[in-house]
């Protein structure tokens, strides 16, 4: 889905009404039932549990009425407090205070209105009393820095909910209170969300940089705008990855299909000591549905290669003194005839940075291979401080830095390259002709032509040896089955995104800290499985 300004935003909420005969009343409501769904799936059991609920005098406040009133349906406790006198209440947010006051009808649960600083004052021990705490105080409506009695709030929740030992967790309804929709822009104090639940698509303010540290794990949920509408009045490039954007990929295999039909991807990595990120790469190609994967990497190393399944095939090639991949595998001719037959090539991983292998990979990008090719890991060292010799015009290159990587690529530090991912993402693929996806929290996918992918699968736990090795196969055995001239941005984009929900479903059984790129591999298939439902469901 396209990334949409706030404008934008009320434009499609305008005409979602006027086209389509859903009132904002009920925009209102599955926007808050969205927000009571999401936190009784990821706090569960949420039966008896206390749940704070800040709520401000517009909409977004409107919204926290809806949650506050569902939650206490669902067998939860919602206190609420209001910074507003409930006589400024305007519209569909004073239509469901009514519905939530008439809901919350015992006297322990009826709002506490907070109206100043001393209401505040006598009120906030009693909010951090909730290990749940709901911000639903100001939303896309901010007009300037926060002031007042609402920065105290915001500033005390965040002291009080980031200590390192703090069991309160924050939800912030549609933004976090205090960030601008539009630039990302604080100017005072925001709300430092652990989650953000979003609605019908993310406004373009919450992905810069300023504002990530604030969003914590995005959300985006649908509350009844047609996807068509969203597109039509959406102005940028910036695209969200969701299940939608893969609507017309042909998952279905038909009944006399063969191996041929699905591709043969060429993986060059490995050296010795670092087989196993050969071997990953490989399996998840595998799993990514190729017909065929290769593993071409140094003869001490075969063996153990081909010893992580049975499925990979091999190819033999000339190692260095040290157990890496020679220059003159490529001189010889050798590798052409390697490459001959199969329709992607991807190199890197594991290939370590010695002198005669990077001369290697140089060499290989200089021929401008006649496939789609995936640059990672030790294949951008290669070219640390000669970037301008990715660029070409005769070849389909992917790159798959990570910030460290983008850093030596461009001159800067990953600290610059984390301050403005997009726009130096979009500016690479731009100036290299490449394909860049820039890794990272919320992989950032940029096409030479200007489009524009964010992906928001993926968790902390990803954050290990091997997690990118099996990425740089997957986009390898996807590639290797859809066509890559047409649509290969779209085709990396879906392989970005498997790689991350296989991620976010191995975190599900193992837990953040103890994740592997094993325990990845092996969760790729029910992430496929999850995208099918969930496309049959849109």
């Amino acid at each position: 889905m396209k990334i949409l300004t706030v404008s934008e935003m009320r434009e499609v909420d305008r005409l979602t009404t006027e086209r389509h005969g859903i009132s904002q009343l009920s925009l209102m409501e599955n926007a808050g039932s969205a927000v009571a769904r999401f936190i009784a799936a990821h706090f569960a059991p949420i039966e008896d549990r206390r749940i704070a609920v800040l709520c401000g005098r517009g909409n977004n406040g409107g919204d926290g009425f809806v949650a506050a009133r569902l939650l206490s349906e669902m067998g939860a406790e919602p206190a609420v407090f209001l910074f507003a006198d409930p006589s400024d209440l305007r519209g569909e947010a004073a239509e469901n205070y009514k519905r939530m006051s008439a809901a919350l009808n015992g006297a322990e649960t009826q709002p506490q209105i907070i109206r100043d600083v001393a209401s505040w004052e006598a009120a906030r021990e009693s909010v951090m009393r909730s290990r749940i705490i709901v911000d639903a105080l100001l939303g896309t409506g901010l007009r300037g820095p926060v002031e007042g009695v609402l920065a105290q709030c915001i500033q005390y929740i965040n002291d009080e909910a980031n200590r390192p030992d703090a069991l309160t967790r924050v939800v912030s309804v549609d933004i976090p209170s205090g960030i601008s929709g539009d630039n990302g822009v604080t100017g005072g104090p925001a709300i430092i969300a652990d989650y953000s639940v979003t609605f019908t698509a993310p406004k373009i303010g919450m992905l810069s940089a300023s504002a990530v540290p604030f969003v914590g794990r995005l959300s985006v949920a649908k509350i009844g705008s047609p996807p068509e509408l969203i597109e039509r009045v959406a102005k940028g490039n910036l695209r969200w990855i969701e299940p939608w954007e893969f609507r017309r990929v042909q998952f279905h295999r038909k009944a006399d299909s063969n191996k041929g039909l699905y591709g043969h991807a060429l993986i060059v990595a490995g050296s010795v000591g670092k087989a196993g990120a050969a071997g990953m790469a490989a399996r998840g190609a595998l799993r990514a549905g190729a017909g065929l994967v290769t593993v071409a990497t140094p003869e001490p190393v075969l063996a153990t290669v081909a010893g992580f399944a049975p499925e990979i095939m091999t190819e033999l090639l000339h190692a260095t003194a040290a157990g890496t991949i020679a220059r003159d595998v490529f001189d010889s001719g050798g590798f052409a005839k390697i490459l001959h037959g199969k329709n992607v090539l991807a190199l890197g991983p594991g290939l370590t940075t010695h002198e005669e292998t990077q001369q290697f990979v140089r060499a290989v990008l200089a021929s401008n291979p006649p496939v789609p090719m995936i640059l990672d890991a030790d294949g951008l060292n290669a070219f640390d401080g000669s970037a301008s010799e990715l660029r070409g015009t005769n070849r389909m290159l992917a790159i798959t830095p990570h910030p460290g990587e983008m850093g030596r690529l461009l001159g800067c530090t990953p600290k610059d390259v984390q301050a403005r991912r997009v726009e130096f993402a979009v500016s690479s693929a731009a100036n290299w002709n490449a394909i860049v996806i820039l890794k990272g929290n919320w992989t950032v996918i940029a096409a030479p032509d200007g489009r524009v992918w964010i992906n928001s699968t993926g968790n902390p736990g990803m954050s290990s040896g091997g997690t990118g090795d099996v990425l740089t196969g997957m986009l390898a055995g996807l590639t290797a089955q859809f066509d890559a001239q047409e649509n290969w941005a779209e085709t990396l984009a879906l392989g970005v995104y498997l790689h991350g929900l296989a991620g976010d479903l191995a975190a599900e059984e193992f837990g953040e800290a103890p994740l592997l790129a094993s325990d990845l591999i092996r969760r790729i298939s029910p992430a496929f499985a999850q995208l099918h439902d969930e496309l049959q469901a849109s």
